[in-house]
């Protein structure tokens, strides 16, 4: 019998989410602490079927991201390992280089600005003119452009599958078809029940559950002092997809998270266009017809939810005409690609991107962990969390290893992290 179990406890950690960032935590602490007990609680009858399977599948370079944020050292580190990791096991990836375009004179000063971030994240960029960004795109039409080698893509639900896999090897358990309903917290450990009535104890609780996150820190008696509020992506195919080459992007406006409507060739040659970034009517409302009214309900009482819109109702305004009009979709298109088409544009699976919205109605723009007794909550994790989830992974492993009192046997996998990493409203 494990020490563990010979003293009344499942596991040491039970984690609640089967995602990447979740998964990507179970395969750090089993490699970080071989023996530890863990438990890795899906509602999913299996793993990645929200935020980690329905993304571009883009390995982000690191480009956009604040210089010393966790999203930019943590995207500048994953895309590298996120890369070895597939050649490591044989999945699907190709490093592809992208391009970001300015289409317009008044996102010249914005593009310049990201060339110095991205050399501030040691990111190799280069400098484009219109002949130049011919030469990777000819069809593909701008003012000026930058292209970013260490961009790639592959398959974020197949990394995920070979995280649980690999975790599992180790020792630990992956439960399929376990929604948690309750959590109780005691001195000794957490309790958590399922929805089937199944009752795991451990001593240290990782939250994991992306859409549902801040939902479970309210279980565990935690004010996350954030909501996520859910924005639907919705993604075409294109028909031609011969069209484009690579990955192309627009120039983002830094007000946002979001990156706009680009276009990325993914492993499987197919090409998709999108997103744009709608209100979703739940949390896993992927098309306008799934409307949840108790989750609608708690994001319109949220006054972070009211502040964002009255700050940024231009801005959905227009998210929302290229959700309903397909010519207004293909128009945002057709400034970095003219040739393309209504015709070219077919439906594709959308995703929802699970955004923490604080109570003044901020977007949070980094990576959120917070710590409670006996408890690590992952509280903003959205892209490019799936380029970044083995340093995210690593991160999180440490802590929880940390409320155990425990130190990794040896170094975690990939590399220690330094000791100064640490997010807003963590220790």
């Amino acid at each position: 019998m494990s020490a563990y179990g010979s003293q009344g406890f499942d596991c040491d950690v039970l984690v609640i989410g089967g995602g990447i960032v979740g998964l990507s935590t179970a395969y750090a602490l089993t490699r970080a602490a071989p023996g530890t007990g863990v438990v890795v609680l899906e509602k999913e009858p299996g793993p990645a079927r929200h935020q980690t399977g329905r993304n571009s599948g883009v390995i982000h370079s690191g480009i956009y991201y604040r210089p010393g944020s966790l999203k930019a050292r943590y995207a500048v580190r994953g895309a590298a390992e996120m890369v070895k990791f597939c050649a490591e096991y044989g999945l699907p990836h190709a490093v592809t280089g992208k391009l970001i375009v300015a289409t317009r004179r008044d996102e010249l000063p914005r593009l310049h600005a990201l060339v110095q971030r991205g050399r501030e994240n040691g990111i190799p960029v280069r400098e484009l003119g219109p002949a130049q960004i011919a030469e990777y795109e000819p069809r593909v039409r701008g003012l000026a452009g930058i292209h970013v080698g260490t961009t790639g893509v592959c398959d974020y639900a197949a990394v995920a599958a070979q995280l649980a896999d690999s975790a599992a090897g180790c020792g630990a358990e992956v439960r399929y078809g376990a929604e948690v309903a309750s959590v109780d917290r005691r001195p000794w450990g957490v309790a958590v029940r399922t929805t089937a009535g199944d009752v795991v104890r451990a001593r240290v609780l990782v939250n994991c559950a992306g859409l549902h996150c801040d939902r479970v820190a309210r279980l565990a008696g935690d004010d996350p002092g954030m909501r996520i509020v859910p924005f639907r992506g919705e993604y075409h195919e294109l028909a031609r997809p011969e069209l484009v080459r690579g990955l192309v992007y627009p120039v983002p406006d830094p007000a946002f998270p979001f990156l706009g409507v680009h276009l990325t060739r993914g492993i499987d040659g197919g090409v998709h266009v999108g997103p744009n970034a709608v209100p979703a009517l739940g949390r896993e409302g992927y098309d306008w017809s799934v409307v949840r009214p108790g989750e609608l309900a708690a994001t319109l009482a949220w006054p972070g939810s009211w502040r964002i819109a009255r700050r940024h109702w231009r801005y959905g305004a227009g998210e929302l005409r290229r959700s309903l009009s397909r010519r207004a979709f293909t128009e945002a298109v057709q400034r970095l690609l003219p040739e393309v088409t209504e015709a070219d544009l077919r439906p594709s699976p959308a995703g929802v991107r699970a955004q923490a919205v604080l109570r003044d109605g901020t977007l949070a723009d980094d990576f959120l962990l917070r710590e409670a007794p006996r408890t690590v909550h992952v509280l903003n994790a959205p892209s490019p969390a799936a380029t970044a989830s083995l340093p995210i992974g690593r991160e999180v492993a440490r802590r929880a290893l940390r409320h155990l009192g425990r130190e990794p046997a040896g170094p975690l996998p990939g590399g220690a992290e330094p000791a100064a990493a640490r997010t807003p409203g963590g220790p």
